[in-house]
Order: C-alpha cells, then sequence, then structure tokens
C-alpha cells in the first residue's frame, strides 16, 4: 500500500496494491495491521454508504464532540473529495486538502476528527463507502459553508446542495467553542 501524507499533517491519501487481471480487480479496503501501520486509527464503529448524481455536493461536516474521522472509498464512479483544518490554534487552521478518488484509481482519503469533511460527484453517479471512527450523533452535528471565500475550496462543479448546506455559516463565523482545539504532539 502506497500512503501519501498530505499539507494538513494527519490527513492520508491511500492507495491499497490492487490486484488485477482479466476476471477484474482484487484489493483490501481495510486491514487493521496495515492501516494501523499506516498511522490510522484501529477502531472504526460504523460504515456509510452514499449514492450520489453529478454535482451532488455533501459537506463540509463534522461532529463536536464525538468528532469523527473518516476512511473514505469509491465503489462506483468518481469523487472529488476534501479535508478542512478547523482546529482552532492549528498552523494550518483553514486550509484545505482535495483529492480525487474514483473506483478505477482506488484510492482512499483518511480524514481526521478535527477536520470538516465534504464530497461533490464528479461522475454521473458515485456510490461512497466511508469507515468512522464514532457513532453518528444529530446533536454534535455541525457545517461549515462549502463557497466560504476564506477557504476558496476549487469545487469542480455547479454544486447540488440540501438546504443544510446552502445555510452553513462561514467558518469564521463559527463560535470557537465549536470547534476543536489544536494540541501539539
Amino acid at each position: 500500500m502506497n500512503v501519501d501524507a498530505t499539507a494538513i499533517p494527519g490527513v492520508l491519501i491511500l492507495e491499497p496494491r490492487v490486484l488485477s487481471d482479466a476476471r477484474g480487480d482484487f484489493f483490501e479496503t481495510w486491514s487493521l495491521l496495515r492501516y494501523a501501520q499506516a498511522g490510522l486509527p484501529k477502531t472504526f464503529v460504523q460504515d456509510n454508504v452514499s449514492r450520489s448524481q453529478r454535482g451532488v455536493l455533501r459537506g463540509l461536516h463534522y461532529q463536536l464532540p464525538n468528532a469523527q474521522g473518516k476512511l473514505l472509498s469509491v465503489l462506483e464512479g468518481e469523487i472529488f473529495d476534501v479535508a478542512v483544518d478547523i482546529r482552532r490554534g492549528s498552523p494550518t487552521f483553514g486550509q484545505w486538502v482535495g483529492a480525487t478518488l474514483s473506483a478505477e484509481n482506488h484510492r482512499q482519503l483518511y480524514v481526521p476528527p478535527w477536520c470538516a469533511h465534504g464530497f461533490q460527484a464528479t461522475s454521473a453517479t458515485a456510490v461512497v463507502v466511508y469507515k468512522c471512527t464514532e457513532y453518528y450523533h444529530q446533536a454534535s452535528e455541525h457545517s461549515v459553508l462549502w463557497s466560504d471565500e476564506e477557504l476558496a475550496i476549487a469545487w469542480a462543479l455547479p454544486p447540488v446542495l440540501s438546504d443544510k448546506d446552502r445555510d452553513a455559516p462561514l467558518l469564521r463565523d463559527i463560535p470557537v467553542s465549536d470547534l476543536p482545539e489544536y494540541h501539539a504532539t
């Protein structure tokens, strides 16, 4: 497995070893030993599947408390996946990392619990599966506006949005008590 660090420490792009022949492909999407060696958490408690049509943008979401780390893979189609550092006091606060994940490239993105996360379907249909380190807690759910000009995320397409995502606040308008705190290691 190839593991690429990004400009935001802890956000990782993973490329599993793919075995291909005339019948198709085989690869591991999760192996406790191999992924722990890459620096991912050992415990995931929930798997989610999302199906989206072209242009659908989901995010930027995070939970606090009950923050979720996420390991994302695409089973069908393609997405542009984004992690934003939202830790108050972080040297990379407000910076984002984006990666194209697809069923063809088999890439995965690990989004640490202290990041806001979002993705946009760039193919006709995209099926995304993601493992979470914490259970979903509706009362802990927060959002950052996808189009926050200070973040300047280069989304691929005009978005199709939910009301919640359309009405999310700018990062600068979120009370500091609703943001995770940076802890230097």
